[in-house]
Order: C-alpha cells, then sequence, then structure tokens
C-alpha cells in the first residue's frame, strides 16, 4: 500500500485531485492511500506517507517541508501547475510513483 500525502493552504483545493488520483490508481489495479491536508497538518501527517506532494500555490513552503521529508525519509516536490489545473489525477499519480521509486 503507497501512502500520497498533498498539501496546500486549506487541504480542500486538492480534493477534486485527490479523487481523481484515486480512479487512476483503481484503473491500474493498485492499492494506494491518498490524502490531503492544510499546510499546518502536513508536518504530523508525513509520517503516515511514502511520499508529499505540494500544491502548486504553495511551492514557497517546499524548503520548510524539506527539512521534515528528510528527518522522516519521504521524497517531495510541488505538483506541475498544468496537471494541477487540469486535475489531471493521472499525472499527479504518476509524478508520485515516480518519486517514489515505483
Amino acid at each position: 500500500m503507497k501512502n500520497i500525502l498533498l498539501a496546500c493552504s486549506a487541504g480542500m483545493s486538492t480534493s477534486l485531485l485527490v479523487s481523481k488520483m484515486k480512479e487512476a490508481a483503481e484503473e491500474k489495479g493498485m492499492e494506494v492511500n491518498i490524502w490531503a491536508v492544510s499546510q499546518d497538518k502536513a508536518p504530523s501527517e508525513m509520517e503516515k506517507a511514502d511520499v508529499l506532494l505540494i500544491g502548486p500555490q504553495m511551492r514557497f513552503m517546499k524548503a520548510k517541508f524539506s527539512k521534515t521529508a528528510e528527518e522522516v525519509g519521504i521524497p517531495l516536490d510541488v505538483i506541475d501547475p498544468v496537471a494541477y489545473g487540469r486535475v489531471d489525477g493521472e499525472a499527479v499519480l504518476n509524478k508520485a510513483l515516480e518519486l517514489m521509486g515505483e
């Protein structure tokens, strides 16, 4: 089971993206746990995740989250703005899997 964490300003704007990512994973026959949280909750949620993806509107938080991500041993990156804007669940899922070495 892969655990994919998404972080955005309030945890709301990524909820539709989470749904689309789950659909894409289901189509691939993958078991994944994907959830979104606000930027405040992201550091404590990282311990449960295999990867952290940050909403493009929060790219300025990457440096702050990098330290915690390094401590818990997970990769992180900013979600591609085009994939985010298109709510392209498959593209974002593929990016998460790539970061995890899948």
